[in-house]
Order: structure tokens, then sequence, then C-alpha cells
């Protein structure tokens, strides 16, 4: 059995307001977001991680740090976030003000439709498939271990992942899912488990983050 725990990076100084942060602005951390991959770490850090895998992208590395302390960290380009192409680093309002046709198509179907020079849903799908089916076939080789693995990724393909290991549609990642900084997402693979196959533990889990009295649904500080 593999359990796969799932994360994304905490706030950068582009994280508010919302907007396509994918693969060419590789920035930190910034204050609030080393504070929550701290708190992600007093939650998690003393877990027994087998192996802890990150995107190359920097904000993805630096929490993954946070949480390694020495231990050691991979880097796999296929947890790197979607490509958005001409909308990269655009806030949505943005992107509605100069493309606005080509935006509600994308909204309607992330899945098929790319970004304008970028990725579609399904190209990033490829990637986080790839990733698991190798995931799973090292877990399978391991002996005589339930291996744990974190994984430091982003929004968008830590969504896609999901739709994946849980058997949904690609193009509801948006709709349906939701993955806020710094949060716990579980995963686990039974025994000859195909990467489509994955029972869901957490989901999203922010409370490490939340202030005193802070209702669990309500969205944590800076979030």
């Amino acid at each position: 059995m593999l359990t796969l725990v799932l994360t994304r990076h905490g706030l950068t100084d582009r994280s508010e307001p919302e907007q396509h942060l994918g693969q060419g602005i590789d920035l930190g951390l910034s204050v609030a977001g080393r504070r929550q991959a701290r708190a992600l770490a007093g939650r998690i850090g003393g877990e027994r991680f087998d192996r802890i895998i990150a995107s190359p992208l920097l904000r993805a590395r630096e929490t993954a740090e946070a949480v390694a302390a020495a231990r050691p960290i991979e880097l796999d380009a296929r947890l790197t976030e979607m490509h958005y192409g001409a909308w990269e680093g655009l806030t949505y309002e943005e992107i509605e003000a100069f493309d606005p046709v080509y935006r509600r198509r994308w909204l309607a179907d992330s899945a098929t439709l790319a970004c304008p020079g970028g990725e579609s849903g399904d190209d990033v799908a490829a990637r986080a498939r790839g990733f698991l089916v190798d995931l799973l076939g090292w877990a399978a080789a391991t002996d005589g271990i339930e291996p744990v693995v974190l994984a430091v990724a982003h929004s968008t393909l830590n969504r896609i992942l999901l739709c994946i290991a849980l058997d949904m549609p690609v193009r509801d990642y948006r709709r349906r899912l939701t993955q806020g900084q710094a949060n716990l997402t579980v995963l686990s693979f039974g025994d000859g488990a195909a990467p489509h196959e994955a029972r869901l533990l957490v989901l999203n889990d922010t409370a490490h983050l939340a202030a005193a009295g802070q209702a669990p649904w309500e969205p944590s500080p800076g979030a």
C-alpha cells in the first residue's frame, strides 16, 4: 500500500490578487508563505516520509524544504504547474478584459482547450498520470514497508492529479476541487492499484493554518 501526502506551496508575493502563476514566473515564498510552510512542518514534519518529491519551481521547493528539514528532496518536473502561456502572471480580471471570448471557452472546457501558447488540462494530466504510474511501480518494488511519500506541487497540478487518482473527468478540476496553500491532502493506493484507483483519506485540510475560533470550512488567513 502507498500513502501519498499531497500539498500545495505557500503564498508568494504574486498570490494576491489571484493570478495565473505557472512555469514562467519562478519566485519564492512570501513572508506569509513561509509562515504557512512552517505551520505545515509543525503538523507533519515529524512524520516518516520514505520520499519527499517537489516541483522544481522555487515556491514548491521552499515549502518542501520547510517540511523536510535535513531529509533529501527529489525534484520532478512532472509536478510543475500548468503552463499558462500568454496568461502567465495575469489576474483573472486582466484576462477577461483582453481575451474574454477565448477565456470563456477555456473555462467551459479547460481539459481539452489549452491556454494560449500553453498547456491544456489533458496535457497536465499526462504528466501527472506518468508521475503516479512511476510512483506506484516504485512502491510495488519496495520490500517490507508500506511507503509514505510527500509531494509538494501546485494548485492546478494537484487538482488534476486528484481527478486522475479518483477517476474523475479532468474537465471537473476547476469546478469541483480546491487546493489551498500548504494544505494536507492524502491518498491511499492499495497493493496492485492503478493510478485511478486511489482512496481519498484527507482533502484540503488547512487546520494548521486556522486562526483561533475559525470554522474548518472558512478560508485560512492569507489564503
